[in-house]
């Protein structure tokens, strides 16, 4: 790094950095490893990278990531997990339980910054407060988030008496999907429960849950349904299907219904900080876990309309963002 990048790194981190990590190395090359179900051009991607180069990490420059790292299949995060370790990058950037998970197994050395439905309940960290071991990140709620996703449909499509939730078999528990269950059977609507390992499934699933009487759906929180996100638009919309995200941004892309944080800010403003953190020499053990505090509900009113419904007001009324 030049010279007065550093000093203006240093400028605007002295007042959010320990006095631990602030010292940097001079000409120094960081190497980012990756464990990735997403693409590298997504947009959360794209807006970490654009956060970091504010603070002087610039990639290709001083800064090196593993173009490699994704797009990653479950089956490969072990094998990738090992080669990034015996690389020896500097930090090891995760989305989603498993790849996580694979980059514990891998070392318990080099920093891991993950993002993922709930750190804890998964038991990737100790706490929130004091992670422990080699991992720290983003704890995005997705138990609670889930259950308040549920609460919007009922209300977003009335008289609903049977809908369904789209689980990922590897991510939400049994205990999770009991938990909606009981929600909606105190609502007076039936849950059906639709889990699946593998993007080759999920359109199936969501063709059974419309045959078998579902008037909503629920697409619960995980990077495996969030990255294939376009099969769920394209079958809910050619079936007529109302349903629900675990982002706003996925109601841009055409979907009824977001609720949560932004996943491009999660990236931008969290993110980015943690991993100069943990770049500037920051132990990971020493970095709470994170968890979001801005939530957006957003609702898409072309899709309302193909979909023959009429959004209550009620609820327009609490939109943070409307479609139209």
């Amino acid at each position: 790094m030049r010279r007065r990048e550093l000093i203006r790194l240093l400028g605007g981190m002295a007042a959010t950095l320990p006095l631990a990590v602030v010292a940097q190395e001079p000409g120094r090359t960081y190497r980012l490893g990756g464990l990735h179900f997403s693409p590298y051009k997504a947009p959360h991607h794209v807006a970490l990278f654009d956060e970091l180069r504010r603070f002087g990490f610039i990639e290709g420059q001083n800064l090196l990531s593993d173009a490699e790292g994704y797009g990653l299949r479950a089956d490969q995060l072990a094998d990738h997990a090992a080669k990034i370790v015996k690389a020896g990058v500097d930090v090891i950037l995760c989305a989603g339980t498993a790849p996580i998970r694979a980059a514990q197994q891998a070392t318990k050395t080099i920093p891991i910054l993950g993002i993922t439905d709930d750190m804890v309940g998964s038991r990737l960290v100790g706490s929130l407060a004091k992670p422990d071991g080699n991992a720290t990140g983003i704890s995005i709620l997705a138990p609670e988030l889930d259950g308040k996703r549920q609460e919007i449909l009922i209300e977003a499509v009335p008289g609903v008496r049977r809908m369904a939730a789209l689980a990922d078999f590897n991510t939400t528990t049994p205990r999770q999907l009991q938990a909606l269950q009981d929600a909606a059977h105190a609502r007076g609507v039936d849950l059906l429960i639709y889990r699946v390992a593998k993007p080759e499934e999920i359109a199936g699933a969501i063709e059974t849950a419309k045959s078998s009487g579902a008037t909503a759906l629920n697409v619960l929180a995980t990077p495996l349904l969030h990255n294939n996100r376009q099969i769920i638009l394209e079958r809910v919309m050619a079936l007529g299907l109302p349903s629900i995200h675990q982002w706003p941004e996925t109601s841009e892309e055409g979907g009824f219904i977001g609720y949560g944080p932004r996943l491009t800010r999660l990236y931008r403003e969290i993110m980015a900080r943690q991993l100069v953190k943990l770049l500037l020499g920051a132990r990971p053990a020493d970095l709470p876990v994170e968890q979001p505090t801005k939530f957006e509900l957003a609702i898409n009113l072309k899709t309302a309309k193909a979909l023959g419904l009429v959004a209550p007001a009620s609820l327009l009324a609490r939109a943070d963002e409307i479609i139209e």
